[in-house]
């Protein structure tokens, strides 16, 4: 049977966007999920940064582990896979010295919240980051760091998530933040996509 799957960012929304994102069969937001609201409410995965920083502020707190879409989703979905992480540790020790908590593995973590909370927990595998890696290298002259959390689990959803039947939407996706993803070669590879007919925008 063919579903309806949204993949929520925490950009801006159209006021019937909403309404939309929560009639979908599978919403998935991003980490401390800012989208409920104008995004809509409904949550059945939430996407996690699972090294760094981001990751040590949400499994460390309280206030991330009682929130109401984290509570309500089904599913705790890891983006970055250990083993790639690990070994971008090395490289960025000498080209990015400052990010020395970058690669730190919180994973563990949340594996056991979610066994503890009674959630599904997935990690998205590596190869869909290496694969993302090899595409952003065609659209972008300079360097980065890792392409963001948002174009990991699109290129997971359309390769291994979905099905050839079901419609995969993107909503707040403004493709801007963090400097050290590669946003502009981003929006033209989700632009692909698009061409391409995997995914469209609400």
């Amino acid at each position: 049977m063919a579903r309806s799957i949204v993949i929520v960012g925490n950009g801006s929304f159209a006021d019937a966007d909403a309404l939309v994102i929560d009639s979908c069969d599978l919403v998935i937001r991003f980490n401390d999920c800012r989208s409920v609201g104008d995004g809509g409410k409904r949550t059945d995965v939430v996407a996690v940064c699972n090294t760094g920083r981001p990751a040590a502020a949400m499994i460390g707190q309280p206030a991330w582990r009682n929130n109401s879409a984290v509570k309500n989703a089904g599913t705790i979905l890891c983006v970055r896979e250990g083993t790639k992480f690990a070994e971008l540790k090395q490289q960025l020790a000498i080209q990015h010295p400052s990010l020395d908590d970058f690669c730190d593995d919180y994973t563990g973590e949340f594996a056991d919240f979610a066994l503890n909370n009674g959630k599904n927990f997935t990690v998205i595998p590596r190869r869909f980051h290496d694969h993302t890696d090899l595409e952003l290298r065609t659209l972008t002259p300079g360097s980065y760091i890792v392409p963001s959390s948002g174009l990991i689990t699109i290129a997971y959803v359309v390769g291994e998530v979905a099905g050839p039947d079901d419609t995969v939407l993107l909503s707040g996706f403004s493709h801007r933040g963090w400097n050290g993803h590669p946003f502009d070669a981003e929006r033209k590879l989700v632009e692909r996509l698009i061409d391409q007919g995997h995914v469209r925008r609400l």
